[in-house]
């Protein structure tokens, strides 16, 4: 006689489903009541179009809102990279440099996936009418593989001069002072994965070994370091990309590249480029040691670096012992989270051979716990704990600000690769197999990310990136500019319009 099945029939899968729906309606009712207001954002709506007729699509009124964004940083952005030494033969030269890299930069604002693709649909006659209707500079459009052999042969520290330059025009607007925390800028420091293959196709990339036994071999990748800024309410700017190179690493120990040398160099550079930005760096569990925090703090700058339990043993005795004589505490609701720190400050903390260096840590212990609804529609208890070393003293002043609006926020970078990666920006595509061309390519990328996010946070553009989303508005606007859709009177009178740039 067979058993009966333990798996729930469709009926009661329904029944579960809809007894965990009403759940989360009491138990977000009971929040809302305490005053405790989830943080999660507004998700798309689901539904049919909106729109009954054509005109009620408003395409031109999209198109030229995020081209007069772009247009508007586009002269001090041409002057910029037409700074740039041209490597190429005079006369053999059909397009400017400059509308070569404005085509490239246009490739990554679009999001075309592959120099194939962008050959593929930019040069469609109606795409090109639209493009040289929006930016007279594009007389011509140039191949693709004109576009990689500049890059191969180009200086890219000009361009990348040029995207710092954006950056500092937006600071000097003050678009982010609402933002700061502790009247710093948060920036986050984190490293991630480009691509990786089993072919050596250029000496500077790291290498690896990878599977067991009979399969094992070695795997060669580019890893680079990035730094961005890590705004509270969830604006993340690109800044700085360094390469990891194999040759940079340590010849003499046989060691490669890693993630800490390139710390070192991105924070040289950092701090020649902003000179007197006050800065805040948010930094993940690696950056933990004596080495690091002096560095940043000879460079005047604040940091909040995530510290593991097992990391920095006498940190966490020396904290252990001083929290029981003396706890300095504090509780609080955030969201729908309830919150206890508990912080020690002016640890002393010895490094360096025969511990002489020493510093005064500021650590603090973020322990929270919030219900949610499991599987079975049951209310459960979750809970987390965080800890991290604060460059300044905490107290109960401050000590939201630069854990909850600060720390936290270290996940921005992460979800900016999260972006880059899989929403659009095909950062794991190399473009192109040459080193120079692929770091070209790369550095566009990241400039072009920086116009969508803008374009996403400004107030003249926000109901079509709520309505549609980032892809889907971004989609709409490429699909504009594809089709018959732009009257190029209307198109000249609009972009004629004065934009003020106003993020939310």
């Amino acid at each position: 006689m067979s058993k009966p099945c333990r798996r729930p029939t469709r009926v009661a899968i329904k029944k579960l489903r809809s007894e965990k729906k009403r759940q989360e309606k009491v138990l977000n009712a009971k929040l809302r009541a305490t005053g405790q207001v989830p943080h999660s954002a507004a998700p798309l709506p689901n539904r049919s179009s909106a729109f009954a007729t054509v005109d009620e699509e408003h395409r031109e009124d999209a198109v030229s809102k995020q081209m007069r964004l772009l247009r508007k940083e586009l002269p001090a952005l041409l002057a910029q990279l037409e700074q740039i030494p041209d490597p190429r033969d005079p006369k053999k030269r059909r397009h400017k440099l400059t509308v070569l890299l404005l085509y490239g930069l246009l490739m990554f604002v679009f999001q075309f996936s592959s120099r194939r693709e962008t050959n593929r649909e930019i040069s469609r006659p109606q795409f090109m009418a639209n493009l040289h209707l929006l930016f007279p500079e594009i007389d011509t459009l140039p191949h693709a593989d004109t576009l990689f052999r500049l890059l191969r042969d180009i200086d890219l520290e000009q361009l990348e001069q040029a995207h710092v330059d954006l950056v500092r025009r937006l600071i000097r607007g003050k678009n982010f002072r609402r933002y700061l925390i502790d009247h710093c800028y948060p920036i986050a420091i984190d490293g991630s994965q480009k691509l990786a293959g089993d072919t050596l196709w250029t000496e500077e990339l790291l290498q690896r070994t990878v599977g067991k036994d009979e399969t094992r071999h070695t795997q060669y990748f580019v890893y680079v370091l990035e730094a961005s800024f890590a705004f509270h309410n969830g604006l993340v700017i690109p800044l700085l990309s360094e390469f990891l190179e194999h040759a940079l690493g340590d010849t003499e120990a046989q060691k490669q590249d890693c993630e800490l040398r390139g710390f070192v160099r991105l924070s040289d550079r950092l701090k020649t480029l902003f000179p007197r930005l006050p800065i805040l760096l948010l930094l993940d569990g690696l950056y933990a040691n004596g080495p690091v925090m002096r560095r940043c703090l000879r460079a005047h700058w604040q940091f909040m670096i995530v510290l593991k339990d097992k990391d920095l043993s006498t940190v966490w005795q020396e904290f252990r012992a001083l929290h029981a004589l003396k706890p300095q505490v504090v509780q609080r609701g955030w969201g729908r989270r309830r919150q206890h720190f508990s912080w020690v400050n002016d640890i002393d903390y010895a490094f360096a051979a025969n511990g002489r260096q020493r510093l005064k840590q500021n650590l603090v212990v973020c322990e929270e716990s919030w219900e949610k609804i499991d599987e079975q529609a049951r209310t459960v208890t979750e809970t987390s704990r965080h800890a991290w070393l604060s460059s300044q003293p905490l107290s109960q002043d401050n000590v939201h600000e630069r854990c909850n609006l600060g720390a936290r926020h270290r996940w921005g970078i992460e979800a900016g690769f999260l972006v880059e990666k899989h929403q659009g920006y095909h950062y794991e595509h190399a473009f192109a197999l040459d080193w120079n061309a692929m770091k070209g390519y790369h550095l566009l990328m990241r400039l072009a990310h920086v116009f969508n996010t803008l374009a996403r946070f400004t107030r003249q553009l926000r109901d079509l990136y709520q309505q549609l989303g980032v892809r889907g508005a971004i989609a709409f606007i490429r699909s504009s500019c594809a089709a018959p859709w732009l009257d190029p009177a209307r198109i000249r009178a609009l972009l004629a319009a004065p934009f003020l740039l106003q993020l939310e």
